[in-house]
């Protein structure tokens, strides 16, 4: 594990040592062990490293025997000894027991196709001075980034992080405006765009390949739900148990010490009570909680801890916003606004304490549906059929009247409604939004909605119902969701935070033979009646109390709403209402200051939209600026 940086010149112009070091140096909390450089004429390098698999004799770069290709690797190969028997029966010399020269060997002899034989999590750059071509590959889910920017005179500069990037004087800082608009969508910015116009991500399941200034990008991986397999509820239990298992030994080979995340929720839960029957001491697990007890599910995870003989670490944070939120800013280099990036940041922070490697959940809820917005989206195709539907339902509730008490569910009916008449992407991309285009057309001032006028944020969510053409209306959501809200979001949320305390992070349900095969079952094993999850918490339940399974999800939130009204209201005040803020020519400031008022005054919960506005404030006073 660790992190890339790297940069050719297209012209022939030798590499900047120098250069290529201040790059690296900017990633040193990805790996702190040690660092590795090749610098050969018009290519460079480098990599930081972060020993968890063959401490002795796991440098990079690594050559192959005859020295005509290097790599440099970010990641874990979780069958890489399956594949160094192979390269070595197939007659391959190999001088390490590093799973990095195995994939560089592979690739010596099945070139690009080399990555379907890969089980893990990856970021790939290999130099092959015969060819003069440099390859670059990421993992099938999207574990580990890739930035790159392809500069109009054909050089090409990459990284795992944007602050690496950055330091190549080639690349400019413009913002590209668009992405910004998808960013306040999204509370992200979706791939492959970025906040910077110059840099791009490389997607998830894809290869990029640089020769003589020009650049090839293909996808070689994508879930299909088109083939459905027949089989019994027991015989999927026990399946789905056995990749589980299978899927979360794999990930507890390590020569450093190893823990797992548990958050009580059905995920979590079910990785460490296998890491439990696999492991022959108890397994180490870490757990977050707030003061607020409405954002805490330590009394779940204790109890899971209790039931598998686990070792139990908790630890109760008080945020302090003057020292959090500058690191956040810092750490993940465009704007990002999933609030529960801070507890992931804390948990991950402590637990590295104590352990360099921590398996974790991530995953379940986009291959098994275990989100309630799977059950809206079933429920909204439903009642599309209802004959006069508009005449009937959408009046009685449009005149109910919003009691602070009932307001919330109202609201959400209302929502619903509003929705269920939009086509399938256009609903989800209702429902998935945080400022919606209406709210987005109040805020934006009328120069700054000309500038993204032809911005379409939708599209990213359109393109995949679009593929998933023919499947129900659960598989071709969660197709979507793992192509998009799972790499954009999610995973984006643990790397940096993991990587910026050098913690490696694992998920046991992101392995893609767990992902293919859920992808295969029934939606009814996955949305049942009014069930989410259906399956997967049926595993669960054999494995750890069923009353941690069966209760609401609460997900991994944080109180910021009430913050916003107490300890974070001047601040947020402060900065977004600034002349230099107001200033950009992005918002109208009486909009601004509308949200914010409404939400201090209790009429209304925007706190979602005040974090987004806010860490986008900050972005562009620590990068832009």
């Amino acid at each position: 594990m660790c992190g890339i940086v790297g940069y050719v010149n297209s012209d022939g112009r030798s590499v900047e040592r120098n250069m290529l070091e201040r790059m690296n140096r900017a990633i040193l909390h990805r790996g702190p062990d040690e660092d590795g450089f090749f610098v050969h004429e018009n290519v460079g390098l480098a990599m930081r490293r972060l020993a968890i698999i063959d401490l002795a004799s796991g440098q990079q770069p690594i050559f192959t025997p005859d020295r005509t290709k290097c790599i440099v690797f970010n990641g874990e190969i979780y069958n890489y000894q399956e594949l160094r028997a192979g390269l070595i029966e197939r007659g391959h010399k190999l001088a390490t027991r590093s799973d990095t020269e195995a994939v560089l060997h592979l690739y010596d002899e099945f070139g690009v196709d080399c990555l379907q034989h890969l089980r893990g999590m990856f970021a790939i750059a290999i130099w092959d001075d015969v060819e003069k071509t440099l390859f670059l590959a990421r993992d099938r889910v999207g574990k580990k980034p890739i930035l790159y920017s392809h500069q109009p005179n054909g050089d090409l500069v990459f990284g795992s992080e944007f602050k690496a990037v950055l330091e190549h004087p080639s690349v400019s800082r413009e913002v590209d405006y668009d992405a910004i608009d998808s960013y306040l969508s999204y509370m992200c910015v979706p791939a492959p765009q970025t906040a910077y116009k110059s840099i791009r991500k490389l997607e998830p399941g894809h290869w990029l390949r640089w020769k003589a200034g020009e650049i090839e990008t293909r996808r070689y991986w994508l879930p299909d739900f088109s083939k459905k397999i027949k089989i019994s509820e027991e015989e999927a239990i026990e399946e789905t148990t056995r990749i589980l298992r299978e899927s979360t030994r794999l990930r507890m080979i390590s020569e450093v010490p190893l823990g797992a995340f548990l958050s009580g929720g059905v995920d979590s839960s079910a990785v460490v009570a296998l890491m439990a029957q696999e492991s022959s001491a108890p397994v180490k697990t870490f757990s977050i909680g707030f003061e607020d007890e409405d954002f805490s599910e330590l009394k779940y995870a204790k109890k899971v801890a209790e039931h598998v003989g686990a070792e139990y670490n908790e630890f109760i944070v008080r945020p302090d916003a003057t020292e959090i939120l500058p690191t956040l800013v810092d750490h993940y280099g465009e704007p990002y606004a999933d609030s529960s990036a801070l507890p992931t940041y804390y948990v991950s922070r402590e637990t590295r304490q104590h352990v360099t490697v921590a398996l974790n959940g991530d995953g379940g809820d986009e291959s098994f549906a275990g989100y309630d917005r799977y059950m809206a989206m079933k429920l909204a195709e439903l009642y599309r059929r209802v004959p006069l539907r508009k005449l009937a339902f959408e009046p009685l509730v449009n005149a109910l009247p919003s009691s602070e008490k009932k307001k919330t569910k109202i609201r959400d009916a209302q929502r619903f409604l509003i929705s269920a008449n939009m086509d399938r992407p256009m609903r989800y991309f209702h429902w998935m939004s945080q400022i919606k285009n209406k709210t987005k057309a109040a805020l934006y001032t009328e120069k700054f909605s000309q500038t993204v006028s032809r911005s379409r944020p939708e599209h990213f969510l359109e393109q995949w119902y679009a593929q998933a053409n023919g499947s129900g209306v659960i598989d071709s959501t969660l197709l979507t969701d793992q192509m998009t809200y799972l790499p954009n979001d999610l995973l984006v949320k643990v790397d940096i935070a993991s990587m910026a305390v050098s913690l490696e992070a694992r998920s046991p349900f992101l392995d893609h033979k767990m992902i293919e095969f859920a992808a295969s079952l029934p939606e009814n094993l996955k949305v049942n009646r009014y069930k989410t999850k259906y399956l997967l918490k049926k595993v669960a339940a054999r494995l750890v109390p069923p009353e941690v399974i069966y209760r609401q999800k609460m997900g991994f939130g944080v109180p910021i709403g009430r913050w916003f009204r107490g300890d974070l209201k001047d601040l947020v005040y402060s900065t977004l209402l600034s002349e230099k803020a107001i200033g950009r020519g992005i918002f109208k400031a009486e909009s601004v200051k509308r949200i914010l008022d409404r939400h201090v005054s209790f009429e209304e919960d925007a706190s979602h939209q005040i974090w987004t506005l806010l860490m986008l404030e900050l972005w562009f006073q620590r990068f832009i600026d």
